[in-house]
């Protein structure tokens, strides 16, 4: 099981901060300060260094540590797990990273469900950008992903297929969008950028530079109903938001996945395993 130091350590590693752990724990920086003090000595290891910026950042060192407490705190998950489920119930712990449509439009619609079901199982949902929620999955921080594609090396499982699609105000003429033509006055979110960086054909040298790039989708929608340009989003993620938007095919086209992604779905903790089939079978029925 985690020692006291190391559960510590997770959390500060986590919150990049000692005041926010703190908080977190309830209880003061000082106690917290002297856990991962008491670590360092343990370990003979300096783990953190910091920054004004980014806070408390993991050295090289750390971060290896960092991956093994991890992996740690998912056995001890597994252990615990394990023992409920010997009880004739199942309970634990979920960690599920996600992109925010993937939580708005899929997670939400059966975590309602999931919890009066597994009353016993406390759910934590990590939310980020395609890339990161990847990296959430290689590193040991969630049992399982909720994203699109790319998924890397990972195990994946392919839940919808969607599209990318162009977008303009109501009054507009344009029919089909061609991307090379459009890319001047172009919005897109980081996510449709990673997935248009990913599908893009080889030999369509656009130059996406002078693109509007903004944090989520709904800043897409809104700047193109202010008139800024034209938008780029993908299909599915338009249809979680309100608008009065005209929808254009674009040139050339391209298609994205949204899947279950983990290190191997074959060996998820029975908590995951119960939410991933209900995410599953949502899926079955939206197609």
């Amino acid at each position: 099981m985690l020692t006291h130091n190391l559960r510590i350590f997770l959390e500060v590693a986590n919150r990049r901060s000692i005041t926010e752990t703190a908080n977190a724990r309830y209880i003061s920086q000082p106690a917290v300060s002297k856990a991962i003090q008491s670590l360092e000595k343990e370990l003979s290891l300096k783990l953190f260094h910091r920054d004004k910026k980014n806070g408390m950042i993991p050295t090289e060192a750390g971060k290896k540590i960092l991956l093994l407490a991890r992996q740690m705190e998912d056995l001890e998950n597994r252990i615990r797990q394990t023992a409920f489920r010997e009880n004739n119930f199942i309970g634990g712990k979920l960690r599920i990273a996600s992109v925010p449509v993937t939580t708005t439009a899929l997670l939400s619609k059966v975590l309602r469900q999931y919890r009066e079901t597994y009353p016993y199982v406390t759910v934590e949902i990590k939310e980020d950008n395609p890339l990161a929620v990847q990296k959430m999955v290689e590193e040991h921080a969630v049992d399982f992903a909720v994203t699109y594609a790319p998924f890397g090396k990972l195990d994946a499982e392919i839940l919808i297929r969607d599209e990318m699609v162009g977008i303009l105000p109501l009054d507009s003429e344009t029919g089909i969008i061609e991307i090379s033509k459009a890319a001047d006055h172009m919005i897109l979110c980081r996510a449709g950028m990673e997935t248009v960086t990913e599908r893009l054909p080889a030999g369509h040298g656009i130059d996406f530079s002078r693109s509007l790039l903004v944090q989520t989708a709904q800043t897409v929608v809104r700047m193109v109903e202010e008139g800024n340009g034209v938008g780029l989003i993908s299909k599915f993620t338009l249809s979680s938001i309100s608008h009065n938007l005209r929808i254009c095919p674009i040139q050339p086209p391209l298609d994205t996945q949204i899947g279950l992604l983990a290190y191997d779905l074959a060996d998820l903790t029975p908590v995951a395993q119960e939410f991933a089939r209900m995410i599953r079978e949502l899926c079955a029925e939206m197609i």
